[in-house]
């Protein structure tokens, strides 16, 4: 809607003076002209706009705990590793098409950045078997365990209930309270 349309339709105070304020606005910042409002005198005053910013990012929560400390360093390690190793292999790859002297050593070296990707590799796994050993691990029970320990529970509950039978019974043959001899 243009501005001739805008000023020649009734206003009568309602939801048209904030659409038609709102398109002010939206032309007035898009033609870098302060945007002009007319109040209820006819006199129009200049609206200072508060700049709008945006934030880059939303917080999200975690959805996964994170790393601990020295499983995180040799996963990092492992990474750093594994990317010089394929950087290797890609300029031995790239040496060997081109006929270059190079060619060999950097398949050679290749080669050791493999043995030393996949040892990078089994450090992770071994470091974070041992986190895990020494300081536990976090896990939820599963519906097997759950129905094992219920039934755990279940056993010494009733365990329990004739142990006390049981005691009732001797105490009244101590007092000579039993109805059989």
């Amino acid at each position: 809607m243009g501005t001739a349309e805008r000023h020649e339709a009734p206003s009568d105070g309602g939801a048209d003076d904030a659409t038609a304020d709102l398109t002010t606005r939206q032309e007035a910042s898009d033609h870098d002209i302060p945007a002009a409002r007319e109040s209820a005198a006819g006199a129009s005053d200049v609206v200072e706009e508060q700049p709008y910013y945006r934030p880059l990012w939303v917080e999200e929560p975690a959805r996964r705990r994170r790393l601990p400390d020295p499983v995180r360093t040799s996963a990092v390690r492992a990474v750093l590793i594994i990317s010089v190793t394929l950087i290797q292999a890609m300029v031995a790859f790239l040496c060997t098409m081109a006929g270059s002297w190079l060619a060999f050593p950097m398949v050679l070296s290749g080669v050791a950045g493999t043995v030393l990707a996949t040892w990078a590799v089994l450090d992770v796994w071994v470091t974070r078997q041992v986190w895990n050993q020494r300081n536990g691990v976090v896990s939820t029970p599963s519906s097997t365990a759950r129905a094992l320990r219920r039934e755990r529970r279940k056993a010494r509950r009733q365990a329990r209930v004739t142990e006390r039978t049981q005691e009732r019974i001797r105490r009244r043959e101590r007092t000579g309270q039993v109805a059989h001899p």
